[in-house]
């Protein structure tokens, strides 16, 4: 079709077509009565990818998954629960009504009375009575714990039931019952409560294969934080093997799962409903949750486990020697090729290790052909032995490699330890002269026992100050041997000069114990 420029254009002629037919539409419908209903927009829906949910794993577990709660009549400042008893220095009856730990009492009880549960059930001590106690029990703290057992065996950590007089553990569906203590071991920080109910059994869950846990595996953590119970969080295995100092035998799992306080002795489930690891710790400069949770290992816990289930306790090999880790330089004062294996500060008088023919300056290689990797290793070796086992040491010694026969002894429990350690050494008379080894950048002096010579000044620029030696302390070897006069420190130089080593292994004493330091020679 053809049209003129003198002709309507036909977008304008169906705009004002429409128009005319839209302002009919409007006049009609406002003569009409008010009965149709306006049509809305539809729901929102969106078609999305399938992920995986955790609600059939945490559906089966949760049965299996207590909140735990302690009494005691010991009435602490504080506690690692993160409850504390003193009030701001007030009385618990000079609380306003209104303030949070007066409505927690309300709850749990107050101090100096019967707690009481969320039901109003009252929080009993154990019917078979349990130790002697004294006053009021108070309750003191609460956690989290797992059956591991149709027959009531329950694992949680040590920290929530150590001091504790009476146990209450509270099932997910708010079931309270009564536990006793099996057993505790504060070196692994786990213990096992036991729920005498004969004609019930209750659902439990086990232990993960080590080799089934990888780093970026899946997990899910139920526990009780801040007493809410029945908490479920969860996130990945971050790492493994991880050391935050708090023993001998840390090899903690990290997982970012938000776990908090009331957490602890909770277990971490994997997809297919074994548990991985038992929280026992996090990171938190803040006081909260920052994505940094340790848990104890499955490995670890079911010997642990078994053994506190039969005995109440766990009996530990011991080596009976102090040790510290190699460090390259040490290796190389040492004319070690690796920087591998334990150092032995000093094997302790009478242990199993000094009657071997352990001696002072030995690197621990080996046990039993299994290559020694630091002192940790070494440490968690020797307690998988049963006191009374044989065992083969392989050491490093003088430049050569030797072995030694030990008869494992009973590691002592931390009592008994902390009794028989800094036992002073016999005084002797000593000179006092002063003599320096400046190209130590030291200044020493006899030491007034007459064992070792006592560091007077260090040179701030030097490799001493770099490695962290204080004046005060005392150098009581070079190289393994004695020495008591800064003469023989230079002849125990010279010689390994001769040697072609590079650095010497000075043994130092101080107030918080003994360790090595190698330094440089090369020089001077």
């Amino acid at each position: 079709m053809f049209y003129n420029k003198n002709d309507r254009s036909p977008l304008k002629s169906i705009l004002k077509n429409s128009t005319a037919a839209g302002l009919a539409a409007l006049m009609l419908t406002a003569t009409l009565p008010a009965m149709i209903t306006p049509a809305y927009a539809q729901a929102v829906t969106v078609v999305a990818p399938q992920v995986p949910s955790f609600a059939d794993v945490v559906e089966a577990v949760s049965p299996a998954v207590v909140s735990v709660r302690v009494q005691s009549d010991v009435q602490p400042a504080s506690d690692e629960s993160g409850f504390n008893f003193g009030f701001g220095g007030r009385d618990f009856d000079e609380l306003p009504d209104d303030h949070p730990l007066k409505r927690f009492f309300k709850e749990f009880g107050a101090p100096g009375q019967e707690g009481r549960g969320p039901e109003g059930h009252a929080m009993r001590p154990p019917r078979d009575g349990g130790p002697e106690r004294h006053g009021k029990l108070r309750p003191t703290s609460q956690g989290s714990g797992f059956f591991i057992s149709k027959d009531g065996y329950i694992v949680t950590n040590n920290h929530v039931v150590s001091d504790g007089s009476a146990f209450t553990v509270v099932m997910n569906d708010g079931t309270e019952l009564d536990a006793k203590l099996i057993g505790k071991d504060s070196r692994t920080d786990l213990a096992v409560l036991k729920v005498d109910e004969p004609k019930r059994a209750f659902t439990y869950v086990e232990f993960a294969e080590e080799a089934d846990v990888r780093v970026g595996d899946w997990v899910v953590a139920v526990g009780n934080p801040f007493g809410l119970g029945g908490t479920v969080t969860a996130g990945i295995v971050s790492a493994r093997g991880r050391d935050i100092g708090s023993g001998p035998y840390d090899d903690y799992i990290q997982i970012d799962a938000a776990v908090n306080r009331g957490n602890s002795g909770g277990p971490d489930f994997n997809l297919s409903g074994k548990v991985v690891g038992i929280n026992t710790a996090i990171f938190s400069p803040s006081g909260g949750n920052v994505g940094i949770a340790f848990a104890i290992p499955a490995s670890v816990a079911k010997d642990v486990i078994s053994e506190l289930m039969k005995s109440g306790s766990v009996n530990r090999g011991w080596l009976g020697v102090q040790i510290q880790p190699v460090t390259k330089d040490i290796a190389d004062s040492l004319g070690l090729a690796e920087a591998s294996g334990a150092l032995v500060v000093a094997p302790q008088a009478g242990s199993p290790g000094e009657k071997a023919g352990i001696k002072q300056g030995d690197v621990v290689t080996a046990v039993n052909g299994e290559t020694v990797k630091d002192p940790r290793d070494l440490a968690k070796r020797i307690a998988a032995y049963a006191p009374g086992t044989k065992v083969d040491v392989s050491l490093w010694r003088a430049g050569k490699a030797t072995s030694v026969k030990v008869d494992l002894g009973q590691l002592p429990n931390e009592q008994e330890m902390a009794n028989s350690s800094g036992q002073a050494p016999t005084e002797e008379e000593g000179t006092a002269t002063e003599q320096a080894l400046a190209n130590l950048g030291m200044s020493v002096t006899p030491a007034e026992d007459g064992k070792g010579l006592t560091i007077v000044e260090v040179d701030p620029d030097s490799d001493a100050a770099d490695k962290g030696l204080k004046a005060g302390e005392k150098i009581t070897s070079v190289n393994n041997q004695d020495v008591a006069t800064a003469s023989e420190i230079t002849k125990v130089i010279d010689q390994a000069k001769k040697d072609g080593r590079t650095k010497a292994l000075f043994q130092i004493e101080s107030d918080s114990g003994s360790r090595f330091v190698a330094l440089p020679i090369s020089q001077g």
